[in-house]
């Protein structure tokens, strides 16, 4: 959530940046409920001022003239219900503002670029090359069904659509992908973190999921309302809720596996057989909490890190500067990585790592303090995919198959698949 007094001070300039993200965003009830909020802050400090008055004055008379005393504290009563009725104004524009605030997305930053789609992001990275088939490669669901280890037809009839079975082989080689990315990232300094599937209505709002996107969420039902999560940054974002961290203790950098639950409820007709768009998923997230002053290059090495997995896999990529229109809501800066499909003979995303700025802090009341003693300030919260496994396996089985079915295994992966180096058919 964007800081009331900021967005007041900086409207002129943080409107059209906002402008830029596109959709429907109105700040006009802004404006006028700031005016009116201002109003009510002067006439409630004046009438504050005033009872103060009183009381030093109702001191004084106490001693001298018990009489006029009573007559001021009646006056004080009558004061004291407009000074309530004030408050009560108060309270009101306040929380009209923060209603509305709660829908206004972050300002892009200042190095994003301008455009309306994804047209406008900006390649800044391009990692390998793309694999050379003497064949015509096959898409992910195709290889898997021949190799008798993905089952979309079986999951259809128990879940429902955008669901999956993996068997055998494949099933072996999510879980190996998933302890290869802790294991890499725990190396490069991430504390390894199994947080709970299940979160609140305040840790989804704290991270902004909600309540703009509340249709994309699946929930339960009765007495007690929890949210199943779409990723592991909101359990881990809300690990330090209400908080104060010490600057000694920053940057605070974890990594969490965790399932992932998305209603997609924007993306009827999109990737609707395989693996890309699915209602339940496998992620390797990385989450930091930063200093202010170093959050755009913590961006730069949160990005570096989860790009690293994709090179030990050998897989071609490349990194993606979003455009202002292609941006997350919470987002001030986003790189998406990109992985190359052959199948489908195009990139598609497999992480997007974003800066928040103080966006997310503000929200779920995230502070640091530089010295024992400062005044507490928000901090700067970062969080990517380290990556998305399913994609990761679909990038595997597109780039590694063989002409005959079989699928080569990259070698990082050998020892966490009990040294197999390759997939064949079951059947």
């Amino acid at each position: 959530m964007l800081d009331l007094k900021e967005l007041a001070k900086n409207y002129d300039t943080w409107v059209p940046r906002l402008a830029d993200r596109g959709g429907n965003l109105d700040l006009g009830p802004f404006k006028a409920l700031f005016e009116d909020r201002k109003k009510v802050y002067v006439e409630l400090e004046a009438l504050l001022a005033q009872r103060n008055k009183a009381n030093e004055e109702m001191k004084a008379l106490a001693k001298t003239n018990p009489a006029a005393m009573k007559e001021r504290s009646a006056e004080l009563k009558t004061l004291g219900a407009s000074i309530k009725e004030i408050e009560t104004k108060r309270d009101e524009v306040d929380q009209q503002l923060e209603k509305l605030l709660y829908d206004v997305p972050n300002v892009p930053h200042e190095s994003v670029p301008k455009g309306a789609d994804a047209s406008g992001n900006k390649e800044v990275k391009l990692w390998g090359s793309k694999p050379n088939f003497l064949f015509k490669p096959k898409q992910h669901f195709d290889v898997g069904e021949k190799l008798g280890m993905l089952d979309l037809e079986r999951a259809a009839k128990v879940s429902g659509s955008r669901f999956w079975f993996l068997k055998g082989g494949l099933a072996r080689l999510e879980r190996a992908l998933a302890s290869f990315m802790i294991d890499e990232h725990v190396q490069r300094g991430y504390l390894e973190m199994l947080p709970p599937y299940l979160v609140s209505r305040q840790s989804m709002t704290g991270t902004g999921q909600l309540p703009k996107f509340e249709a994309d969420a699946f929930k339960t039902s009765g007495e007690h309302e929890l949210f199943l999560i779409p990723t592991a940054e909101v359990p881990v974002t809300n690990y330090h809720y209400d908080e104060i961290l010490e600057a000694s203790q920053l940057p605070v950098k974890y990594c969490a596996f965790s399932p992932c639950f998305r209603a997609e409820a924007g993306a009827a007709g999109k990737d609707t057989r395989g693996l890309i768009r699915v209602h339940q998923f496998h992620k390797v997230e990385l989450v930091k909490f930063v200093k202010p002053e170093g959050s755009l290059e913590e961006l730069e090495t949160l990005t570096a890190d989860a790009s690293s997995i994709l090179e030990k896999l050998g897989l071609h990529h490349r990194v993606m500067l979003l455009c202002t229109g292609d941006m997350g809501f919470a987002s001030q800066k986003t790189y998406d990585i990109e992985v190359w499909l052959p199948g489908q003979d195009a990139f598609r995303e497999i992480s997007s790592c974003s800066n928040f700025s103080d966006f997310q802090a503000r929200r779920a009341k995230i502070r640091w303090r530089k010295e024992k003693g400062d005044k507490p300030q928000l901090l700067h919260t970062l969080n990517g995919s380290g990556l998305a496994i399913g994609r990761t396996l679909v990038a595997i089985l597109e780039n590694y198959q063989r002409e005959d079915g079989s699928v080569a295994i990259p070698p990082a992966l050998h020892p966490y698949m009990g040294g197999a180096t390759e997939l064949k058919p079951l059947v």
